[in-house]
């Protein structure tokens, strides 16, 4: 397969927010986007505890598709299972870009950018992330808007919530720092494995 040797590097940025929380990674070429939507969890943060949908024109094609997790609830929509589908049949050149969201609920939207194709250097592992910027958002904090409320509570230890609210943070996170990023944190998980206890580990 002609993918086998090569890297795409993605720049995955959540939008909305100022200032930008952002993401480079490194993935293999041959990734399904199962596995695209794995690494982007877990590079910015993210628990995968909701749906994901990427929307993206497919090559020659007119109408945009959406890539995710199909689901009964959303019968009107035709959704493309994840795993079935391939980046490099959307990704052809550096500048394509697509959507990914993440959470139906709190709908956090990222946009994400082919940067380069390169080739796969032998002593790398990869995925890896290579830089970033800032703390992703909260689980289930509510959205944007929820957000901001939240970083007004936590930099103002007079506000009348901000025990509760780093109460609710420590749980998560432990001690939650906003502008903290380092991406020698960062650990990537096996997609086929995540696949599995996705799909089927029942209790």
């Amino acid at each position: 397969m002609k993918w086998n040797n090569l890297i795409f590097q993605f720049k995955i940025t959540l939008e909305e927010i100022q200032p930008t929380i952002w993401r480079r990674i490194q993935v293999p070429a041959k990734y399904s986007f199962w596995d695209l939507h794995v690494a982007i969890q877990d590079s910015m943060g993210w628990f995968d505890y909701h749906l994901h949908a990427f929307r993206h024109k497919r090559l020659h094609a007119k109408k945009i598709i959406e890539i995710g997790i199909p689901s009964d609830e959303y019968d009107d929509i035709m959704i493309f299972p994840s795993w079935d589908e391939y980046i490099s049949d959307y990704f052809s050149e550096p500048g394509k870009s697509s959507s990914y969201l993440y959470d139906f609920g709190d709908s956090w939207y990222h946009e994400i950018v082919l940067e380069g194709i390169l080739l796969k250097e032998k002593e790398i592992k990869y995925p890896r992330c290579i830089n970033g910027q800032r703390a992703c958002p909260p689980e289930d904090c509510g959205g944007v808007p929820g957000y901001e409320n939240l970083l007004m509570i936590i930099r103002d230890p007079n506000h009348t919530e901000y025990e509760s609210m780093i109460e609710w943070l420590s749980g998560w996170y432990g001690k939650y720092d906003p502008e903290s990023f380092d991406r020698k944190k960062i650990k990537f998980d096996n997609p086929k494995k995540r696949w599995k206890k996705a799909f089927l580990e029942h209790d």
